[in-house]
């Protein structure tokens, strides 16, 4: 079974890792393009340095067992964000100096504090922080990164930044072919894997892409060289060894004087990186409904990065796409994070000449989809989920990061957001009061024997009365503060929330009544909501909070009227089951001591109809007696069909002689309708026997007259086939 499982997870491991070579070849690009293109090996061997031990990393330390990491999109964003800013510094002061060091040495230095600084949110458990910066400004600050994305796409196809002052560049009619290939080939990947996600459609397209160039210039005579020369491929290049960047002369050749106009861009790699594996982490609990240790997540992502650094590598954290993939291809275990680790393993070996055949637009068309399509979520998408004061708060971010860098660009972001929030809310709580249904009720007068019933049960309501503006810190409280209330009270059964007294709600309070939602659901709690506005209501349902299992009423009194009443009808039909059951009983045994006796050793079983209770094959251990609804005996009759051989109602018992004589039960059992049945299991049969053998002999006598009776009734059917 486990080299099954090993298998499983070896071939699962097969998309993500093809995944993983695109996107890092095109990484690679990205960083080390303009004056670093010569130095293009290197680039690559550093992408699939911190690729293999940022996966490693995280396959074996993931709350997540098929987490597979590596850098991403947007780390590797403010990673050439960051060379660019080293190389410009060097240049600035001496245009010939050596580049390749004084970068390696950058880029490692920023991925170790990196780790270090997500192992310090990690360890403090401060990282839940991060949930309280404005969305607006995490929008803002991802939109940003997205365009420079796209643009860093055009500055590997044409070799030149896109800027106002340099649009004369563009206007050679080769470099306007070039671009609008890659335009044209990001336009393909959004026809095709975009919309199919199917795992392979990507490399696939990619592959042909080459192939395709590579005929186009045979049909057109054009060599090798004479593409390169052109600018249509990579030049070709040596093979670069892993270059470790502790060197002692590069630590003293370094421009120390640039240092300190570095701090911005260093800070936008720590904020990404956290900002990634956050969110990343988020959307994995989202898909796989499955709680992360967010503490956990942030330690084994810092010490992926500390690790990456060390060997020459750059930031990088959990993917969720590629983790996705995984986990839908069929893997289960940390196997298959190891693999893909493999595969960027062996890319270290591969030989850099291959790039001469890699036309640049194949790369950069890749770089302008992804950016294009991250700007599509955060500019376009995220228009229906936000106000118009926070829609235009992320514009705004975006142009002053575009324009001034993400220093400025978070600052007067995250001001634009406690301004938001300044005019939004107070700094109160936002549940005024709670309540349970023994200490507060509707106005509708009841009989004495209701109030009693209410008294005694009444804590299975709880209420919560809320006010002043819902955003994302407060929202989060109320998350953590109904979480506590259902931990503490295990008995709650509705879950009253009354927005009288609030004002509104933003975006991200959206997504945390999602989660209560989620948890009430786990609780098998049901939601009530009351007082509700249109525009909180509009907010709920763009969240997809709202849904057919939560009831929204006018006011809390009509609404503890309803609870009261759900609450009354289940317990007394509860209380009128458990007497008919003790009659029931009663009349087998002839005793209401024995009745009450065996009735204390049953478990109650809810059934929906066409539920299996239990399967041919399966232990005999315990028997049924059917209260109300009823029950099929289904055997297998050959070639894929079933039978009914019998079907048995309210009072009628199944599973006598297996319950006795402890054998694989012969037949499957299912609920033909929603029932109600009452199981005695072999433990509490034999704890009867023991305790009390004049009930033990009971029930024996009434398991052989059931016995006998269907014997009879089967020597009847078959003498009637005979005739």
């Amino acid at each position: 079974m486990k080299l099954r499982a090993w298998l499983n997870d070896i071939f699962a491991s097969a998309a993500p890792a093809v995944l993983t070579v695109s996107f890092g070849l095109s990484y690679s690009v990205l960083i080390f393009s303009g004056p670093l293109a010569q130095y293009l090996p290197y680039g690559i061997a550093a992408t699939f340095t911190a690729t293999a031990i940022i996966a490693v990393v995280v396959a074996l330390g993931s709350t997540f067992p098929t987490a597979v990491g590596g850098p991403e999109t947007s780390t590797a964003a403010v990673t050439a964000i960051l060379a660019t800013s080293v190389v410009e510094h060097i240049t600035a002061s001496d245009s010939s100096a050596h580049l390749l060091g004084p970068v390696l040495l950058t880029l490692s230095a920023a991925t170790i504090i990196t780790g270090l600084a997500l192992c310090s949110l990690g360890l403090t458990r401060i990282g839940r922080a991060i949930r309280y910066v404005p969305y607006p400004v995490i929008g803002g600050f991802l939109g940003a990164t997205a365009l420079l994305i796209a643009l860093g796409g055009v500055r590997v196809i044409t070799n030149e930044s896109p800027r106002f002052d340099n649009l004369a560049a563009f206007a050679n009619p080769m470099t306007m072919y070039e671009l609008l290939a890659g335009v044209a080939l990001a336009f393909t990947i959004y026809l095709t894997w975009h919309r199919s996600r199917n795992p392979l459609a990507l490399p696939a397209l990619l592959i042909a892409g080459v192939v395709a160039t590579h005929i186009v210039f045979n049909f057109a005579g054009i060599s090798v060289e004479q593409a390169q020369a052109l600018g249509w491929t990579f030049q070709s290049l040596p093979r670069a060894t892993i270059s470790m960047p502790w060197h002692l002369g590069d630590i003293e050749n370094y421009p120390w004087r640039a240092a300190p106009g570095l701090i911005g861009n260093l800070i936008a790699v720590i904020f990404v990186t956290a900002i990634s594996t956050l969110f990343n982490t988020t959307g994995l609990e989202v898909a796989t409904s499955r709680e992360a240790n967010l503490e956990r997540e942030l330690n084994v992502a810092g010490a992926a990065n500390i690790l990456s650094g060390l060997f020459g590598g750059y930031a990088g954290c959990i993917s969720l796409s590629r983790s996705l993939l995984n986990s839908n291809g069929g893997a289960t275990g940390r196997l298959s994070g190891l693999a893909v680790a493999f595969i960027a393993v062996l890319m270290l070996v591969a030989d850099p000449a291959l790039l001469s055949f890699m036309p640049k637009f194949i790369l950069g068309g890749l770089l302008i989809y992804l950016g294009v399509d991250q700007l599509n979520r955060w500019i376009v998408e995220s228009r229906q989920r936000l106000s118009t004061i926070e829609y235009l708060s992320l514009l705004a971010i975006i142009f002053i990061i575009v324009k001034w860098g993400f220093i400025a660009g978070v600052l007067i972001g995250t001001i634009i957001g406690c301004a938001t929030f300044a005019l939004s809310v107070s700094r109160i709580s936002s549940i005024k009061f709670g309540f349970n249904g023994a200490e507060y009720r509707s106005s509708l007068d009841r009989s004495r024997q209701d109030l009693a019933l209410l008294a005694a049960h009444g804590k299975e309501i709880h209420g919560l009365n809320l006010q002043s503006y819902l955003f994302f810190g407060s929202a989060n409280r109320l998350y953590q503060h109904v979480k506590t209330l259902l931990d503490h009270h295990p008995e709650c059964r509705y879950l009253v929330f009354d927005f009288k007294l609030v004002t509104g709600i933003d975006s991200s309070a959206a997504y945390s009544f999602a989660q209560i939602r989620r948890a009430a659901i786990e609780s098998d709690v049901k939601l009530v909501l009351v007082n509700l506005p249109r525009k909180t209501e509009k907010m709920l349902r763009s969240g997809e909070f709202l849904s057919g299992d939560i009831l929204v009423m006018p006011d809390l009194d009509h609404a503890l009227e309803w609870c009261e009443n759900e609450l009354i009808a289940r317990h007394r039909g509860l209380e009128q089951e458990e007497g008919d059951l003790h009659g029931w009983f009663a009349g087998i045994l002839g005793s209401d001591h024995d009745a009450t006796e065996l009735a204390r050793h049953c478990e109650r079983l809810e059934v929906r109809a066409f539920e299996t209770i239990a399967r041919a094959g399966e232990p005999a251990d315990s028997m049924l007696f059917i209260l109300n609804g009823r029950v099929g005996v289904i055997v297998d009759a050959g070639g894929g069909h079933t039978t009914r051989v019998r079907s048995l109602g309210r009072h009628t018992t199944v599973g006598e002689m297996g319950l006795v004589a402890r054998q694989p039960r012969s037949a499957t059992i299912r609920a033909e309708a929603d029932s109600v049945l009452y199981v005695l299991r072999a433990e509490a049969f034999d704890a009867i026997t023991a305790s009390n053998p004049a009930l033990g002999q009971k029930l024996l006598t009434y398991f052989m007259s059931v016995l006998a009776e269907r014997l009879t009734f089967a020597s009847r059917m078959i003498g009637v086939l005979r005739r």
